[in-house]
């Protein structure tokens, strides 16, 4: 029996006809499962025959890893959560003009939830963006991506016009490791875990999919009820207190927040609601026009394709997740970014494509921020909705 753990989609269960699947398996296991394929006629490749070797160019094991000074921080490697955390420190204390850090909360391990507010002080209630990163622990693309955008807003704002403008009007709320726990466990135990670290009292299996513990249609269709399976919904909505954190600061600021990002990994995919549902969002023509103009954005820079849509009918039907619910929160403009690749590298994006991954994703999200100044002029479109 070989044990397979799947990368794309996330379980078994969403394997549909005529799709490609990505999987994991041991070394071990190689043989057996390419005979089985052939076997059943299934076209397969390998696309990295050696996982370890890969991992470590990432983890800072091999002398390939490029370091430099502790005075300039490199946007260019992975970096671990403590590396990360005491980045938003320095990040706050040398750009107080733009920068505020604080908690929203603590993680089951008791570590603090950390975001960054990014944006011009102002005397007035300003609109306000959130993105977060890192909610599945292996998508280490996410967390660069975030600090790859702190970094650019602070950077640009003197001498980009748009950026200036966007942070002048605009407060961005950035989480650049959403699950800290599951996180700092990718970088020491188990560079694929995915779920959180909580425990469960019924079986050894530990952590849930945060992604699926939103209250809205939890644990139905494209969730598990069972602790040990990688889409896990937990014992009950906002079971995971870094859930719980989120959802209770988004609660808090619904009326000023009027985008939600959700930065993910791998498929080269920009979804939005519905994702429990195939069914068409009441305000569709402004989202669908945001997701229009962001991917054209993104494709700018090296003419990387995504491809964009309804979550259900784009990925795949999953319910309990984020973007559905900031959506059903008042949040009309909700999107889940699946950044680079479609499965050559997968969860292991090599660091020399950090730089192209970020540079291309920023002109997307640039592009969804700077739709929210203008209003989308569709009478259907008015909000809220659900």
């Amino acid at each position: 029996k070989c044990l397979v753990d799947f990368w794309q989609p996330n379980s078994a269960t969403l394997i549909c006809q005529n799709t490609t699947v990505d999987i994991h398996v041991k070394r071990n296991d190689t043989r057996g499962l390419h005979a089985r394929l052939k076997r059943q006629h299934i076209d397969y490749r390998v696309f990295i025959s050696n996982l370890q070797k890969e991992i470590e160019k990432q983890t800072g094991y091999r002398s390939s890893r490029r370091r430099r000074s502790e005075s300039q921080y490199d946007y260019e490697v992975y970096h671990s959560l403590e590396e990360i955390q005491t980045w938003m420190f320095e990040m706050n204390r040398t750009n107080s003009d733009l920068v505020n850090m604080f908690s929203v909360g603590k993680s089951y391990e008791g570590r603090p939830l950390y975001v960054l507010q990014i944006g011009k002080r102002s005397h007035h209630q300003k609109k306000a963006v959130w993105i977060d990163c890192g909610v599945h622990a292996r998508e280490w693309i996410g967390p660069a991506f975030c600090q790859w955008f702190v970094k650019e807003a602070i950077n640009s704002y003197q001498y980009d016009s748009v950026m200036r403008r966007l942070l002048n009007q605009l407060n961005f709320y950035i989480m650049p490791v959403f699950n800290v726990d599951g996180y700092h466990f990718s970088w020491t135990k188990d560079r694929f875990w995915r779920k959180t670290r909580s425990k469960n009292h019924k079986f050894h299996c530990r952590g849930v999919d945060a992604n699926r513990n939103w209250k809205v249609k939890w644990c139905e269709e494209g969730a598990s009820s069972h602790p040990c399976d990688d889409t896990y919904c937990g014992p009950f909505p906002e079971s995971e207190p870094e859930v719980k954190a989120v959802a209770k600061f988004l609660r808090k600021h619904k009326k000023r927040v009027k985008a939600y990002i959700s930065i993910h990994a791998y498929a080269q995919m920009l979804l939005y609601p519905y994702s429990y549902k195939y069914a068409t969002i009441p305000n569709f023509n402004c989202v669908e026009s945001a997701a229009h103009n962001a991917v054209t954005a993104l494709y700018s820079a090296y003419g990387v394709r995504y491809r964009y849509g309804p979550a259900s009918t784009t990925l795949y039907v999953s319910s309990g997740s984020s973007i559905d619910w900031a959506y059903r929160n008042g949040i009309p403009y909700a999107f889940a970014f699946e950044l680079r690749d479609t499965g050559y590298y997968g969860f292991l994006l090599p660091e020399s494509l950090i730089n192209p991954t970020c540079t291309e994703t920023m002109r997307a999200v640039k592009a969804i921020a700077s739709g929210l100044l203008k209003k989308c002029e569709t009478h259907k479109d008015r909000f809220p909705y659900i």
